[in-house]
């Protein structure tokens, strides 16, 4: 049923519905016009007979060839009760268990009838009827297996178009359609959609598939080309900072001590971290971070990151198991999380590890909604005028490097949960 549903059916059954409609409708106006014009000559050739048969009645002869009688039993009573009227007619019916189509008019009170043989002319119409029932259903074949090779190229095409606005969606920037000019050119921005894209010369034909698809490759290129001016923006402004910043801590160190010394540096050196944060984002975004990766047990690594931190945290480890990571990238993915958990939650902040997969839960107001659906958005604010910040952003960039499966959660019972799942694997043996 599911196949069935597809684009690629729905075509192919519209297209075989349609042709079989039209075929029917084709075949019952051919039957028509033919078995009209057949019944027709066969009514002529009765009437021929009867104006025949009436002549040598009238002239009191034989009827000669003509198979003639007066009141036969066999006539059909419509067309005796016309006759009585004083009128002449014709009609199918049997004589002698045999189709015979009759004519009858009056003669001295009686009806004089003719018959002709119709079996033959009903054989015909059967031929006919036959032969028009395997032109629709050849027509109505040939029709499904284009319509169907047809919707088959359509739905390929639109299958591709969307797979490719998927990998955009999960942020392959690089991905692109790219469908051959096939017999037309794509339609370029600004172009009519029906020229060429420097609109010097018509295209052949429209193709609104290719259009999409055309379309879709040009806006990633527009987002991708936004995107990389952003990152630019970013690392540029991150290392314009750094050097004044770096010459502001070395000058505040200067002052006298005292309370506006305390002041100005717990400000610079949050400024500083910021900057840290964003050259640490940039470079995130820009794909140049490579792994350094090793085999760790993982209850270990998480136990001497949380105490690293210095941040109250009870650790756990339910069961410990050995992953391929890198530990100093695995170090700051927590310490984001435990700062985060201790500045937007509430204690206590439970770490938990089972296994591969490490938990860490707060006992907060938890996640926003928007931050569980679509994940953290750097200088994005949530509910409240929170923002996401970008602690959380540094971690899903760290994460995606070392393949960690990051889910963002609210516990059942209150509290942000965040779950990352490692590779998992064997410690190598000693020796």
């Amino acid at each position: 049923m599911r196949a069935l549903s597809s684009l690629r059916w729905k075509i192919a059954l519209t297209t075989t519905t349609v042709c079989c409609l039209v075929a029917a409708a084709l075949g019952i106006l051919v039957h028509n016009v033919v078995a009209r014009q057949i019944v027709g000559e066969v009514r002529k050739e009765a009437a021929r007979d009867l104006d025949h048969a009436l002549g040598h009645y009238e002239y009191g002869t034989a009827h000669g060839d003509v198979n003639a009688a007066l009141d036969p039993p066999d006539l059909p009573a419509p067309l005796r009760e016309l006759v009585a009227r004083g009128r002449t007619g014709s009609m199918v019916g049997t004589h002698g268990g045999e189709p015979v189509m009759w004519a009858a008019g009056p003669a001295d009170r009686a009806a004089l009838a003719v018959w002709i043989p119709y079996g033959n002319t009903r054989g015909r119409l059967r031929h006919i009827d036959t032969a028009i029932l395997a032109s629709a259903a050849l027509a109505a074949g040939v029709v499904a297996l284009a319509g169907l090779f047809l919707a088959d190229r359509i739905s390929r095409r639109l299958a591709t178009t969307a797979a490719v606005a998927r990998r955009i969606s999960a942020g392959d920037l690089d991905a692109r359609v790219d469908f051959p000019a096939d017999g037309g050119r794509d339609t370029g921005a600004g172009a009519a959609p029906d020229a060429d894209p420097d609109g010097s010369r018509p295209r052949r034909y429209r193709d609104e598939v290719r259009d999409v698809a055309h379309a879709l490759d040009t806006m990633a290129a527009s987002l991708q080309e936004r995107l990389e001016a952003e990152k630019r923006f970013t690392a540029d402004v991150a290392h314009e900072l750094r050097t004044p910043l770096t010459g502001s801590l070395a000058a505040a160190a200067l002052l006298p001590e005292g309370r506006p010394k305390e002041m100005i540096n717990d400000r610079l050196r949050a400024l500083h971290l910021l900057t840290e944060d964003l050259l640490e984002i940039s470079r995130l975004d820009s794909g140049v971070e490579r792994a350094d990766l090793s085999w760790v047990e993982l209850g270990r690594a998480v136990e001497r990151a949380v105490a690293g931190t210095r941040l109250p945290a009870e650790v756990r480890v339910i069961r410990d198991a050995a992953v391929l990571t890198d530990r100093r990238r695995l170090d700051r993915i927590l310490a984001n999380l435990l700062v985060n958990a201790h500045k937007h939650g509430r204690p206590p902040v439970e770490v938990t590890v089972v296994g591969p997969v490490v938990a860490i839960r707060d006992h907060g107001p938890g996640y926003p909604a928007e931050l569980i659906e679509q994940g953290p958005k750097r200088f994005r604010t949530g509910d409240g005028g929170r923002g996401h910040g970008l602690g959380l952003t540094i971690v899903v960039g760290q994460a995606a490097v070392l393949e960690i499966v990051l889910g963002f959660a609210n516990a059942p019972d209150g509290g942000a949960l965040t779950t990352l799942r490692l590779p998992v694997g064997r410690l190598p043996e000693a020796g």
